[in-house]
């Protein structure tokens, strides 16, 4: 007998329609034969299959049985095929037989005595199947929270293989999972830590602030202790509030992969990635040999904060390059080719010196100045040029950490980061990007003219201060940004001001 089961497979962070075709032949050859490109786990099913329908109540005959994943030309992978082949092998063999209303799409693995375990890219597979018109999806129950978030869609939730027996068949009815969106945003769309914590460095806070508000990415220098790390892991408090897509598509890359929290149905506050300097080039921007995402993909929507940036393997901050410029990676191996999503803010933080002490007024410094250039030029310039805002962080005075008062609370500082992102959104809406970060030479020509005033002292700047070349288009860039925080169309003088403060690595060593 032959018999159809709607499944998923995932493929990046997107998933497809997989159908899971099971025929039993009458000949007396026991034997299980899996087809359709899958790989070495997808082979294994074959054996936890069979103990689970045991242990259920359910004996396979010795008969030849072929099971085929269709398409047969991608790659099957991972166990999310087990529940559906099961329930296939079981509806072939004529011992139930499908009576519910609707097409189902169903994705399980199966332990030993039946028990059904969660998988890895749920969430995508649930919006592939509301995409290919289904009226439901049968999920294990550690997924239903993930899948439940799609809507239009029937989510039933079961913990055993008997379960979506008695479902399919209907002597067992299961009530759909229901989700409020709303409420899962105001429950967990909180941050643990907050910018008022933070004592003193002022003009640290304020760049981070024009960094949030523009999309620009940022360099932190400073000497040890002066709190780059604490004033990084607070950036995401003060970025605009993630949207409804927005998180959707970073909780498809947690959920494929398998990085999901237990019960957590979404991703309601923005990612914060902070990989150790010794992180692998594949383990930064993705790969392998069976492609994952990487730390950029892990941080999309949010912040991937580099501490310690010249430590960095070369290659692997190269990586970085096309990333940054295209939002997105592609990895191509000979049989597979996968694109991930990576539109991330990169928070970047290191010494002035090797010795750490370059701009400390209370420790003195016994580098020179070529060990000084050597370090700094472990960041190449086509990564630096990816990198609007480098600002010195300099030591925190006693009176300013044993003050009483607190500083500036990350709520008010994103109502202004917000607005600002708002006027962006307005000026870009038919460029397919919303932040200033992004504008080209074209777009700064068009939206940063500056006043006599402004030219002048972008002028100067450039020739006494030592400023590069590349310096210049930066400048206007995060002018622009400085001015939409102050909610004015024109670049003013002490706008160009402040964004010439904020290139501290294009000036001249003294």
């Amino acid at each position: 007998m032959l018999a159809r089961v709607q499944s998923m497979g995932v493929l990046g962070i997107e998933a497809y329609p997989v159908e899971v075709e099971v025929y039993v032949a009458k000949a007396t050859m026991p034997k299980m034969t899996l087809v359709g490109l899958p790989d070495a786990s997808v082979k294994e099913s074959s054996d936890r299959v069979r103990a689970a329908l045991r242990n259920s109540g359910y004996h396979l005959p010795p008969r030849a049985i072929t099971v085929n994943l269709a398409p047969a030309d991608i790659r099957k992978e991972g166990p999310a095929f087990e529940l559906p082949i099961a329930l296939a092998l079981v509806e072939a063999m004529g011992a139930f037989h499908p009576s519910v209303n609707g097409r189902y799409g169903i994705v399980g693995e199966l332990a030993l005595d039946g028990r059904v375990r969660k998988v890895n890219g749920c969430l995508s597979m649930a919006i592939q199947c509301r995409q290919e018109g289904l009226d439901g999806m049968i999920v294990p129950m550690d997924n239903a929270s993930e899948a439940g978030v799609v809507t239009g869609l029937d989510i039933i939730p079961i913990t055993h293989f008997t379960e979506a027996i008695g479902f399919l068949s209907g002597s067992q009815p299961i009530k759909p999972i229901r989700l409020n969106i709303d409420e899962i945003f105001r429950q967990s769309g909180q941050y643990s830590v907050d910018f008022a914590e933070v004592r003193g460095q002022e003009n640290a806070k304020r760049a981070l602030e024009v960094a949030a508000a523009g999309g620009h990415n940022i360099l932190l220098i400073g000497p040890p202790g002066s709190g780059k790390s604490m004033l990084s892991q607070r950036l995401c408090t003060i970025l605009p509030a993630l949207t409804l897509e927005e998180s959707l598509e970073t909780t498809k890359i947690y959920s494929v992969n398998g990085m999901l929290p237990a019960g957590r149905a979404l991703l309601a506050v923005r990612p914060f990635r902070s990989p150790h300097h010794t992180v692998s080039d594949v383990g930064l921007v993705g790969g392998g040999s069976h492609p994952r995402p990487g730390e950029i993909s892990l941080a999309h929507h949010g912040v991937l904060f580099l501490d310690e940036l010249p430590e960095f393997n070369r290659s692997a901050l190269e990586a970085l390059r096309q990333p940054l410029e295209e939002g997105r990676i592609v990895i191509s191996r000979a049989a597979i080719s996968v694109t991930y999503p990576c539109q991330f803010m990169l928070v970047g933080a290191m010494n002035p010196c090797p010795c750490g002490y370059y701009t400390d007024p209370r420790r003195e410094c016994r580098c020179t100045v070529r060990e000084i250039q050597k370090y700094r030029s472990r960041i190449s310039g086509p990564l630096l040029d990816r990198i609007d805002i480098h600002v010195e962080v300099p030591p925190v005075e006693y009176r300013e950490l044993a003050a009483d008062r607190s500083g500036e609370p990350s709520e008010r500082i994103r109502e202004r980061v917000e607005r600002a992102s708002g006027r962006q959104h307005a000026r870009f809406k038919d460029e397919g990007f919303f932040t200033n970060a992004r504008m080209d030479v074209r777009h700064v020509r068009k939206h940063c003219r500056l006043d006599g005033d402004g030219q002048m002292l972008l002028r100067q700047a450039i020739d006494s201060l030592g400023l590069s070349a590349r310096a210049y288009n930066k400048i206007l860039k995060v002018a622009r940004t400085i001015a939409d925080i102050e909610g004015t169309d024109d670049i003013k003088a002490h706008h160009v001001s402040e964004a010439i403060n904020y290139r501290t690595l294009d000036r001249a060593l003294e």
